[in-house]
């Protein structure tokens, strides 16, 4: 899942993607209505990759959970976040094993609610296409390293000797008549 694009704006509901920077913040478009606003640098931004949920032997990274909801749904959308919070427990549960005690209910909300945005827009994908993208960018950077190096080589050998700098302060002297006898 490549969602670094992807943010959350305290204060503003839903997620929303990172179009451009300005001087003064970030120019960011709503993904539920397309609308683009700005983002000043004095609003506090989250990116989903950032964002970790508590359970009860480490933090999990959201996208982590987002790639188990996504395989447990099958591509579809979860259940409503405006469900009991018993029927969410229960469905998170059947992913991560979350702390209760330090996870609210309304994390809970959240966290269906932006999976739901997420696949409602087509940005999260499955994870076979995600490892076939890996092996040919693993081949082609292979294959790069491969041509950088035969490169290096015949560089190396063409290349004339670099000459040491002069110790000399100032750069190049000039003739200058003296003032003393003037």
């Amino acid at each position: 899942m490549d969602l670094k694009s992807i943010i959350s704006i305290t204060g503003k509901p839903g997620l929303h993607k990172v179009i451009s920077q300005t001087k003064n913040g970030l120019i960011a478009e709503s993904i539920e209505d397309g609308k683009r606003f700005p983002v000043y640098a004095s609003e506090k931004v989250s990116t989903i990759e950032d964002i970790s949920i508590y359970t009860t032997s480490e933090d999990v990274p959201l996208t982590d959970v987002y790639e188990k909801l996504f395989k447990k749904t099958e591509g579809k959308t979860a259940i409503d976040h405006k469900s009991k919070p018993e029927e969410l427990k229960k469905f998170i549960k059947q992913v991560v094993d979350f702390d209760e005690e330090r996870v609210y209910n309304s994390d809970l909300k959240k966290m269906i609610q932006w999976f739901n945005i997420l696949v409602n827009a087509g940005l999260l994908k499955i994870e076979a296409e995600k490892k076939d993208k890996k092996d040919t960018e693993k081949d082609t950077d292979t294959k790069k390293v491969a041509t950088k190096t035969t490169a290096k080589k015949t560089t190396q050998k063409k290349a004339a000797p670099i000459p040491k700098p002069s110790k000399a302060k100032g750069g190049t002297k000039t003739a200058m008549p003296s003032k003393r006898g003037a």
